[in-house]
């Protein structure tokens, strides 16, 4: 059943292990768009044995953006730490023009809200500044949902809390073919690393060479 949004309390929050078909849907999809459904080999099995087996900003963390037409009720997972935990990010959002959602039932969330993208990022480390920071491997908003500034409010929930943290620095990756989202990136201050290139080995690579 389509929806159609004009107003809309928006919500980041942490996305939970029962979850996962939501996830597995959301990686698809993003498969899709970067043109590379031939690499991917995500199931839900896979997701829920590797992606929650620590306390989120330990591990591999995911953030759930979705909208509802009330605030959420789901709170957050705690933590033993103080500064791990993660208050839901909420505020109201006008869409104009309204937004057409025709998946909308296919992506609703254990809150009631419907799951309109996400971000999936790690720690890493700096030996130049001698602290860690965030690697965001997967960055995605749905396609009736683009434009409408929900990724920089994905990118601004990590950034928040790798400042909490006393983190150096966030990181990603981005296609060469993408225009919009370079452009995107570049408005926003991050810097683009023209010199640097991606290595990789991956699967079958990685098992010859480990030998």
């Amino acid at each position: 059943m389509a929806m159609e949004v004009n107003e809309a309390s928006v919500c980041v929050r942490l996305a939970m292990k029962d979850e996962s078909p939501l996830i597995l849907e959301l990686i698809q999809q993003l498969a899709e768009f970067e043109r590379l459904t031939h690499m991917c080999e995500a199931t839900q099995s896979g997701i829920e044995s590797t992606l929650f087996n620590f306390p989120p900003f330990e591990g591999p963390t995911v953030f759930f953006l979705e909208i509802n037409p009330t605030s959420p009720t789901n709170p957050s997972p705690s933590s033993e730490n103080p500064k791990d935990r993660f208050e839901n990010i909420v505020q109201n959002l006008s869409f104009n023009p309204p937004v057409n959602d025709p998946d909308a039932q296919n992506f609703i969330s254990k809150s009631g809200g419907t799951v309109v993208g996400f971000v999936l990022f790690f720690r890493n480390y700096s030996t130049f500044l001698t602290k860690p920071g965030f690697y965001i491997e997967d960055l995605f908003v749905r396609k009736p949902y683009r434009r409408r500034g929900l990724g920089t409010i994905l990118l601004k929930a990590v950034a928040s809390q790798a400042t909490k943290l006393g983190f150096s620095r966030v990181e990603w990756s981005v296609l060469d073919w993408n225009v919009n989202a370079i452009k995107f990136y570049e408005d926003m201050g991050a810097h683009l690393l023209q010199e640097w290139r991606i290595c990789r080995l991956t699967c079958k690579a990685l098992e010859a060479f480990g030998v």
